[in-house]
């Protein structure tokens, strides 16, 4: 196959640095990605390849370039998605996607959306009173949850945050642990509160947990509320039972919004019991004030290698219930 030679100019060194990435860390995985041999000299890089190749990896260059031109510092997460929406022919989708600040972490770091799908997930939790987000781990939806109430919180359009999550470890049954309720419900709420804290840092957690503006609960405690002027966030869903998650949903009150959020890959509950959050997204789906967004491995915001993991599981499942599906088959012509 014949091959071209494109060469990119950038502004300055600084500028090269900043899409290069150190020690060429961002060159290096364009030339995976794309199949390409890129040599950077000085204020430019000359990119050799396959015609396609060579012009995908100028396209990505130049999404990189707006985003760095528009102040925001580049990492490995968005070379990796970039890459992946450019090979996809979904490169107008990223235009624009990185710019709204949600908020800003007691740390000074923005938060802001990072993938398509958290895009899509976020503008649907402003939308509806009640979002269901289902998607693998990683993929923030927890994490953007509790930035969106924080956030809500702050603009006064609600008067509290209510964050729970089913203790399926101990079968919602919590009397027979040691110790008094905090103690208790602790192991199983960690990953909210630990959520807080990255936003708001440990003094402005305490303070707003002080001025019960925070409400951290496991499920059982959420029966015969009605839940006003709230932003409530069920984490973990896919571990509630379907009478769970009615009794949850029907708790919503006035000027209060909720968001659901699970992993149906990841479900704890007994043999044979049908999870809730896969029951509900089946229930709902058309209902108006209710969305269901679904995130995808693409979605994930972690080491690269996390997102092949999950991908190669889900492949795996698959084919593990096709089998399992064609045994069942087998038998029942036999008997």
């Amino acid at each position: 196959m014949a091959e071209t030679t494109d060469i990119i100019e950038f502004k300055d060194q600084q500028e090269a640095y900043a899409i290069l990435g150190d020690r060429d860390a961002f060159l290096q995985i364009m030339q995976e990605d794309f199949s390409c041999r890129m040599v950077s000299r000085g204020n430019s890089i000359a990119v050799t390849g396959a015609e396609a190749d060579v012009a995908a990896v100028r396209t990505l260059i130049g999404e990189l370039l707006f985003c760095h031109r528009q102040g925001m510092r580049l990492t490995t997460h968005e070379v990796h998605y970039g890459a992946r929406m450019v090979r996809t022919g979904r490169t107008e989708e990223l235009h624009g996607l990185h710019f709204e600040v949600l908020l800003v972490t007691a740390k000074g770091r923005e938060v802001r959306a990072k993938t398509v799908g958290q895009r899509d997930y976020l503008a649907a939790i402003r939308r509806n009173a009640v979002t269901l987000g289902v998607g693998p781990a990683g993929t923030g939806k927890t994490y953007l949850a509790v930035v969106m109430a924080v956030a809500a919180l702050r603009n006064r359009e609600v008067s509290r945050i209510i964050l729970t999550r089913p203790a399926v470890e101990a079968g919602e049954h919590l009397g027979f642990l040691p110790g008094d309720l905090t103690e208790k419900i602790n192991p199983y709420l960690r990953p909210l509160y630990d959520a807080l804290q990255d936003i708001l840092g440990t003094e402005g957690y305490q303070k707003m947990m002080s001025r019960q503006l925070i409400e951290v609960a496991p499920l059982a405690y959420m029966r015969g509320r009605t839940l006003e002027d709230a932003f409530v966030i069920l984490d973990e869903a896919q571990n509630t039972t379907g009478a769970q998650m009615k009794m949850f949903l029907t708790r919503l009150g006035f000027g209060s919004r909720m968001v659901v959020t699970g992993d149906l890959e990841q479900v704890d509950l007994p043999r044979g019991t049908v999870s809730g959050l896969r029951q509900a997204c089946q229930i709902l789906r058309g209902v108006k004030g209710v969305s269901v967004v679904r995130l995808e491995p693409v979605d994930i915001i972690r080491h690269e290698v996390v997102t092949r993991i999950v991908e190669a599981y889900g492949a795996w499942e698959k084919r593990r219930e096709k089998h399992d599906g064609d045994h069942d088959r087998t038998r029942a012509g036999k008997s």
